[in-house]
């Protein structure tokens, strides 16, 4: 008899992600794919004809992979850029057409939720209450909760700039001074209003930080020197915001050519790191964060965890 199986879909501005677990929570099967979905989309708030091509092949590759298990529960979320776009509702119709998977578009409160349920693997129960944040392609969450199996989110926030649509917003495909400065003046207003609505500066030393997505993780492959990009061995590892001030800061300096063949970054993320790096760390330092544990989990995770504890409560 086959394993009951389960799915999620996490898909982004930028990237999407599968994710296939059996019955116990052991992962089977997992797949990121470069989507650049938001690319060219911030001049008329539409994906182009290409980014649409590319994200409905990726759902029709996903199919393909999910029809060789013996899947009972999936749930497919899409996130800001289906959020913001306004052809998105028909980009969706058509994922449905060419795959029979059905996206759901969730708002920022879900998502941050999501990625709690998911990410806090690495720092349960060390701390009583965790600041998580997650910085995608075209929105940046930043949540506080309780640490604790079933996070409770005490104040959370959605930036609406993220790595893509930061990069082409304020043309920072390369460092330049006053753009830099603009995209870092508008994140540190968003950081500094989160900071004093959910009340930060009381839960001094009773708080982690955790950042999920691919920026804290290249940051850390980087700092450890483990001569490539490595989001497994980053995965769960702590580093201090001195560490990510000095690779931050060496990042800026590169031109795209030297990010495209930089082992941490590549090519694809070279158009849009100097952006990503910029948000990261203008959050980081505004929270007072003096140490981040990485964290590859997020919310993918969160929602196979979900599907399976459902199972069981019908059960």
């Amino acid at each position: 008899m086959n394993k009951k199986c389960y799915a999620a879909i996490d898909l982004g501005t930028n990237s999407c992600r599968l994710l296939i677990c059996d019955e116990t929570g052991k992962e089977l099967c997992k797949h990121t794919t470069s989507t650049r979905l938001g690319e060219g989309m911030q001049k008329e708030m539409k994906f182009t004809p290409e980014a649409i091509e590319r994200g409905i092949k990726c759902f029709f590759d996903y199919r393909q992979i999910m029809d060789k298990y013996d899947i009972v529960k999936t749930r497919a979320i899409a996130t800001a850029g289906c959020r913001m776009a306004s052809n998105g509702e028909d980009f969706i119709k058509k994922v449905f057409a060419e795959s029979r998977i059905q996206l759901e578009v969730i708002d920022g409160y879900e998502e941050a939720r999501l990625n709690l349920k998911g990410a806090l693997v690495h720092v349960q129960g060390k701390t009583p209450y965790v600041v998580l944040y997650d910085l995608g392609g075209g929105s940046t969450e930043i949540t506080l909760a309780t640490n604790t199996k079933n996070p409770q989110i005490l104040y959370t926030v959605s930036i609406p700039w993220g790595a893509r649509n930061s990069s082409e917003a304020f043309n920072l495909i390369e460092y330049k001074d006053e753009n830099a400065g603009r995209l870092e003046q508008e994140i540190r207003a968003y950081t500094a209003n989160f900071v004093k609505k959910s009340g930060l500066e009381n839960y001094h030393d009773q708080v982690c930080f955790v950042a999920t997505s691919s920026t804290p993780l290249r940051l850390v492959s980087m700092i450890h020197d483990f001569g490539g990009y490595d989001r497994e061995k980053a995965d769960g590892l702590k580093v201090s915001s001195e560490e990510l001030d000095r690779a931050v800061e060496k990042i800026l300096h590169l031109s795209r050519a030297e990010m495209a063949d930089n082992p941490y970054i590549g090519d694809k993320r070279s158009y849009i790191f100097i952006a990503a790096c910029i948000i990261f760390r203008a959050i980081y330092q505004g929270l007072g964060a003096g140490e981040i544990t990485a964290s590859l989990k997020s919310a993918k995770d969160g929602i196979v965890a979900e599907l399976i504890e459902s199972d069981k409560q019908h059960g």
